[in-house]
């Protein structure tokens, strides 16, 4: 199928690598030239495991262009795969201005039959206001379907899960509609859920507000378990086991970030509120989220014998590992409180990009640690897990190995010569 995807950005470049390994003709599109330019040189404009090596593939054989040509692409694609940004406002309302720009192009442009895919996370309603927008301006219903095909993909592992879906969820007021996309996806071993329009949205959000309360949960019970002196990694294992729970998203440390699990619950709680509803669980699921880089800090402060004048280095900034992106990360929440509190802090990230300007960045790990008070250990690349500690302790000034992420192995840093502190982990 030809399948214009508006959007060159993570899920749009995602989806666009899939589609094409499908087999299907792929025109990407976007409006920042540079990108486009960098994507025609082989050049992602975001770190994520093998899709570089995918984009390439499918670019050199032909079933992938990438391009800023808007207006070729709406004329002649008749499927149109919208994903483009919906951030977050300072109320928590989800920003449709992107979103809602790709629509009013397709009111003034649209000639013929599209089928219009929307991959962008909106909040519920949003793709029944898009149909009714096209109606009001004027565009013939029988001219257009709309679908709702929301994303499920882990920065850090999307292409596999793009490959590997264990669900693909497709809301539509069209029956036709809806076979379309299983015949594109057909190549994919996964159920299909089908439902309405905001079936689908919901369904998205509750994904995502279900996943951020199992981690704000397990991160509020180490705190628990700080003070009784159980180890929270043998408890998150424990319960791990029940398969009415299962073992994912029960590692505890500085709590959750990135572009999804933020933006989204506060766009799900802005969207409740509209329609009068409490939202007491999401609420405190972002609340002791927001306060788990305070706890580590305290603890931190209690250890070292006061923070104003220590240097204390952060490795890893970037919000999980095998990504670069730095949106709404713990470990620069945690940088911008160590200064606040009069630190000097020196990081270093393997993939980070855009750095903030407040943070001093080392070369290497080892660098990084170089007459540093404290170490604390923000994101858990793999190559932490091989450090040499032994070298570490020669770097440092001080002693003290904050695992922020409960991850590293506490008698391997302890045999170094160095002290090893982590929440939930006596």
């Amino acid at each position: 199928m030809d399948i214009c995807i508006v959007g060159a950005g993570y899920v749009g470049l995602t989806t666009a690598g899939l589609l094409a390994d499908l087999g299907h003709n792929i025109h990407c599109i976007d409006k920042d030239v540079k990108k486009i330019e960098n994507l025609n040189k082989g050049k992602s404009p975001i770190h994520e495991p093998g899709l570089e090596e995918l984009l390439n593939k499918n670019h050199q054989n032909g079933r992938l262009i990438f391009s800023d040509d808007r207006e070729a692409c709406f004329l002649n694609a008749p499927i149109l795969l919208i994903a483009v940004g919906t951030p977050s406002r300072t109320s928590g309302e989800a920003d449709l201005f992107a979103i809602k720009k790709v629509f009013e192009h397709i009111a003034s442009k649209i000639t013929s039959y599209k089928l219009i895919i929307t991959k962008s996370t909106v909040p519920p309603g949003s793709n029944e206001w898009f149909h009714q927008y096209l109606l009001d301006c004027g565009v013939d219903e029988k001219l257009f379907d709309i679908v709702s095909n929301p994303e499920f993909l882990r920065e850090g592992s999307a292409v596999h899960d793009s490959f590997h879906p264990d669900k693909i969820v497709i809301g539509s007021k069209s029956v036709k509609a809806i076979q379309v996309l299983k015949a594109i996806y057909e190549k994919l071993n996964a159920p299909f859920v089908e439902t309405s329009l905001t079936g689908a949205e919901m369904m998205k959000y509750a994904s995502n507000a279900f996943l951020a309360t199992k981690i704000s949960f397990i991160n509020e019970f180490a705190r628990i378990c700080d003070q009784y002196d159980v180890d929270i990694t043998e408890v998150a294992t424990s319960i791990g086991f029940d398969p009415r729970i299962g073992p994912h998203f029960l590692q505890s440390g500085l709590g959750y970030g990135g572009s999804c699990f933020p933006k989204d619950l506060d766009a799900l709680s802005y969207a409740a509120r509209k329609k009068k509803i409490k939202t007491n669980l999401l609420d405190a699921v972002k609340k002791v989220n927001d306060h788990q880089v305070d706890y580590y800090v305290n603890k931190l402060e209690l250890e070292i014998n006061g923070l104003k004048g220590k240097q204390i280095t952060i490795w890893g900034l970037a919000f999980k590992p095998n990504t670069d992106d730095v949106r709404e990360s713990r470990s620069i929440k945690l940088c911008e409180k160590l200064i606040q509190k009069g630190c000097t802090v020196i990081a270093f990230d393997p993939k980070a990009k855009k750095k903030p300007l407040f943070i001093e960045v080392a070369a290497n790990m080892y660098q990084a640690a170089k007459h540093s008070d404290a170490l604390i250990v923000a994101t858990d690349w793999d190559l932490f897990l091989s450090a040499d500690w032994s070298q570490v302790k020669e770097y440092m000034k001080g002693r003290t190995i904050l695992d922020g992420r409960n991850y590293l192995d506490p008698e391997e840093i302890r045999a170094a010569g160095l002290s090893y502190l982590g929440v939930g982990r006596p």
